[in-house]
């Protein structure tokens, strides 16, 4: 099936793990806000009712963002490439104005909502579930997140704001849209899997990680985060 001429196409994979991230930390963030109406409220609140399990369900939603992050990331800092901020992105801020300004714009916006969905992932690791029913609101990491839920928040609307001003509505529609090209058909995955299983070897890993670039030091950074929030939320769990 082809997409519309009228859209920019969008891999289908692309959809797919932009589409489930965006759902779950969609999730997370209002979910999170309501177990801080329900819990804290220091900072104002709304009249929302008060619902004990709801820092459960954050918790899921998060766990849920966490779990596709890694897959979202790798894709995002090979493949996706293109959508993100490059060497030369800082000298093309300076033609202000500019057509290129708002694209190098959009890419770093981009880049940065990654690092903010690694920040507030990692320190929701970081917070045990105990703390906000026994009124513990003062924990360093508790203050953590709510900053990474005020980052996200902010990295979120932008992208929005983003995408309308570079590519309008039909490029908003293209990652929505379920039509795609018979080179990205699902029945090849495993096909493109066993491709790359084959290909895999500690030979080639070494040689990836001495060519290093821009990206893959961003990648690595993200994916070595995602790692130490699971190990360090194990260690607490197991002390």
């Amino acid at each position: 099936m082809s997409a519309k001429s009228s859209q920019p196409y969008q891999p289908l994979l692309l959809r797919i793990l932009h589409g489930l991230t965006g759902l779950f930390a969609i999730a997370a963030i209002i979910t999170a806000f309501w177990t801080y109406d329900t819990y804290d409220g220091r900072w104002g609140r709304i009249p929302l009712p008060k619902f004990t399990e709801i820092e459960g369900i954050h918790g899921t939603f998060g766990l849920w963002t966490l779990l596709i992050l890694p897959l979202f990331a790798v894709y995002a800092f090979n493949r996706g490439q293109r959508r993100l901020m490059q060497l030369d992105s800082i000298n093309k801020l300076t033609q202000f104005g500019q057509s290129i300004w708002w694209y190098t714009l959009h890419r770093l916006v981009n880049t940065l909502s990654i690092f903010a969905l690694t920040f507030a992932v990692f320190s929701g690791k970081m917070m045990d579930e105990k703390w906000l029913p026994q009124g513990e609101l003062n924990h360093t990491w508790y203050y953590a997140h709510l900053i990474s839920w005020l980052i996200l928040v902010t990295c979120i609307a932008l992208h929005l704001l983003m995408n309308i001003k570079v590519g309008g509505l039909p490029l908003i529609l293209s990652m929505i849209n379920w039509q795609f090209r018979s080179k990205d058909s699902p029945a090849l995955w495993g096909e493109h899997i066993s491709q790359w299983r084959s290909n895999f070897a500690l030979k080639k890993v070494k040689q990836w990680l001495l060519s290093i670039s821009l990206f893959k030091v961003l990648e690595i950074f993200v994916l070595i985060t995602i790692a130490l929030a699971w190990i360090i939320s194990l260690i607490k769990e197991l002390g």
